[in-house]
């Protein structure tokens, strides 16, 4: 079970996000401790609020006095609303907020079940409760809540284990924003790549595409980043999320720094020559397009093609999970061209590959060809669906790569960060409009 502690100031910001949640049916209140309650056992943020405002009223000089903790307990532990209730009592009380008033939401919207406590971190006396050591006291008290209730030990996973694998989008859900932000707020963290044509050969493998779009704002060229869900036939079928509801680091401006960092480390890395070489055997030996991306996958890379409504082949990429990299195949060289490509597998000329390396370059490259995987599956990722295409497509095009190769990220609450900014600009313009 991990735990997550966060303070702030907005305490309505804070019910008012989890309120929602339940007003929308993804989550709902568990129970609450110290708390006014109601007739009918249903809860406004308003009503909620007046349990906490004797504390907050009393305070002293406590600058952030909000507490908002979520509790995750492994997906495959199944926890009942008994025990949620059970484990959220000892947490709190063994935290120091036993005493405290807190209500306790259980969010389904993903499906990590999980439970979001809500609080203030001042006594009735306006004393701040102490936080000292509270990320190591947190850790302990999540043992042991794990040791008594038989629950998945965070601790003693496999630290590979704990690198999950970023899961593909699944467009019938309905929590795409959530999904598509556990992709995009990471992937650039992990992965170079140099445009946008690159990134969205990554973005593929997770039922993903981006665009960039253009206009003007008060007279101004605007230019910005937008995101579509895809269907397993490369069809958008979202409306578009524009890259700011992901935050900054998932803007445009970004991106294109990015790309910038990305193409000055690779320039000065051996990466593009490791991956030529990986390349290369496949290319001699490989029979059709299935046993060519096989080959490759087993050496932890991922072939990605784009094809035009007649079938031609217009481009294609090579994502490298060993080197975290992703190259264009015109990156490579002529012998990678997507025309190389198209004459073998659309009209069945196979390409004959040149050995024409610089003799400087030959001790270096067989010592990185040597170094390659060959018959072992890499020990990163599981390549257990070779033949089970991810798609992203534009109007004209369809990609195609293999997905459940990356590691996942840790969920963020980022829809909570997202909604308090939300707040906070509307405060923003109020004032100004005084």
């Amino acid at each position: 079970m991990v735990a997550k502690i966060g303070r702030g100031q907005n305490l309505t910001g804070v019910l008012s996000y989890n309120q929602l949640k339940v007003e929308k049916e993804n989550a709902e209140i568990l129970f609450t401790n110290k708390m006014l309650e109601t007739p009918d056992g249903q809860y406004s943020v308003a009503q909620l609020l007046r349990s906490f405002e004797p504390y907050l009223l009393a305070n002293r000089k406590t600058e952030k006095t909000v507490l908002h903790i979520s509790l995750n307990p492994d997906p495959k532990d199944n926890v009942s609303d008994e025990k949620f209730n059970a484990i959220t009592q000892e947490y709190m009380g063994k935290m120091g907020y036993g005493q405290q008033p807190y209500v306790v939401f259980k969010h389904t919207d993903i499906e990590r079940t999980h439970i979001h406590i809500v609080s203030v971190c001042i006594d009735e006396e306006g004393r701040k409760i102490s936080d000292s050591y509270e990320r190591r006291r947190s850790m302990d008290i999540c043992r042991e809540l794990e040791q008594k209730h038989q629950l998945a030990c965070a601790a003693e996973k496999d630290p590979k284990q704990n690198q999950r694998a970023f899961r593909p989008v699944n467009y019938k859900s309905n929590d795409l924003k959530v999904q598509i932000a556990s992709v995009i707020r990471y992937l650039p963290k992990s992965y170079q790549f140099q445009s946008l044509g690159e990134y969205n050969a990554l973005l593929s493998l997770f039922n993903i595409t981006a665009e960039e779009v253009r206009g003007e704002l008060h007279g101004k060229p605007k230019q910005g980043l937008v995101y579509f869900v895809l269907n397993e036939n490369g069809e958008k079928t979202s409306t578009p999320f524009k890259a700011s509801l992901f935050g900054k680091s998932a803007g445009y401006i970004e991106l294109l720094n990015h790309f910038t960092v990305s193409a000055a480390s690779l320039k000065k890395s051996d990466a593009g020559i490791t991956i030529r070489k990986a390349i290369e055997t496949p290319l001699q030996c490989a029979t059709d397009e299935p046993d060519f991306k096989k080959q490759l996958a087993e050496k932890g890379i991922n072939v990605v093609v784009r094809r035009n409504e007649t079938g031609r082949i217009y481009g294609i990429t090579f994502i490298d999970h060993n080197s975290k990299s992703v190259w264009n195949g015109s990156r490579l060289g002529k012998e990678f061209l997507a025309n190389v490509f198209n004459h073998w597998w659309n009209e069945g000329q196979k390409p004959e590959i040149i050995n024409a390396e610089e003799p400087q370059t030959i001790s270096t490259q067989a010592a990185i060809s040597e170094s390659l995987p060959t018959d072992k599956v890499h020990d990163l990722f599981d390549f257990l669906h070779y033949e089970s295409p991810a798609y992203a497509v534009d109007s004209h095009s369809t990609i195609e790569g293999l997905g459940g190769l990356l590691p996942e990220a840790q969920g963020e609450d980022f829809e909570e960060q997202a909604f308090a900014d939300r707040l906070r600009k509307k405060k923003k313009r109020r004032n100004n409009n005084k």
